[in-house]
């Protein structure tokens, strides 16, 4: 008599089978396709229905005009640009102040008062301080960006620093770890969820705040044709902007997910 055997599936770093998390991601999937499809629907509706809004067929029309004659591509070139480098300066520089702040009782109480002041002032509304001393060029509209990633960064990653668990850090001590190899070993992983959760906030805040920078001197941007198409009551043009920048923002807030499940597999996940 043979026994049989019961093979089971090999789970995955968070615990989870393959073909669960598979299963999830499809559902997901669809759930999402849903979604966009019915959000459409809804929107075509309510252009159909007498409020003035532009059809999607209209919206379409237009964004092949706007980047057949050019027109699109630079101003998306111009947004994109300015919102990665305003967003990756602000995170770069977010990420190493946060640790310091989380690590060192000093640093704390010289950077905390700084950046709890900054955070309660919209970069927006430091704007017009900066035009006037920075001028009209590129420089002011990256460094309010740069400001709204790095005040989101930062606090989170200070958080995530402040969060790591005590008898892990006791643990390693007692193993005989010096400091910069618990920082490394310890503090960095069991950080890195908040920092990218941090960058995803900063990436947000990146795109709210180039729309309006782009409202005061620009020449060029998804931003300014909003502006521009206001003035000649031309709705669709601003819907291609507008959902331009949902696109663009929703693409590389993938990408940051992405990078997130990457560097925290060994994380649990629902």
């Amino acid at each position: 008599m043979t026994a049989s055997t019961v093979s089971t599936p090999t789970p995955t770093k968070n615990g989870s089978p393959p073909r669960r998390r598979a299963g999830k991601r499809t559902t997901l999937l669809v759930l999402n396709s849903v979604s966009v499809v019915g959000g459409i629907g809804i929107w075509w509706l309510l252009a159909l229905s007498g409020l003035q809004l532009p059809t999607p067929p209209e919206v379409l029309v237009k964004g092949i005009e706007l980047w057949s004659d050019g027109t699109l591509m630079e101003d998306l070139t111009a947004s994109l640009g300015r919102v990665l480098a305003g967003f990756l300066l602000g995170s770069a520089a977010a990420i190493p102040v946060g640790f310091l702040m989380g690590w060192y009782t000093p640093a704390r109480g010289l950077f905390e008062p700084w950046i709890q002041f900054f955070r309660t002032i919209p970069p927006l509304a430091l704007l017009p301080l900066v035009l006037v001393l920075m001028g009209i060029g590129e420089l002011p509209k990256v460094f309010v960006i740069f400001l709204a990633a790095f005040l989101a960064c930062v606090i989170s990653t200070y958080q995530g620093v402040v969060s790591v668990d005590r008898t892990l850090i006791n643990a390693a001590r007692v193993l005989g770890a010096k400091d910069g190899t618990i920082f490394l070993r310890v503090v960095v992983p069991a950080s890195s969820p908040f920092i990218l959760v941090g960058m995803r906030v900063g990436l947000g805040s990146a795109w709210a705040t180039l729309v309006a920078a782009e409202l005061l001197a620009a020449q060029a941007g998804l931003g300014f044709r909003m502006q521009q198409a206001q003035t000649y009551y031309d709705l669709a043009t601003i819907f291609v902007s507008i959902v331009v920048i949902g696109i663009l923002g929703l693409a590389m807030d993938r990408l940051l997910l992405l990078a997130e499940t990457r560097l925290t597999g060994w994380q649990e996940r629902r």
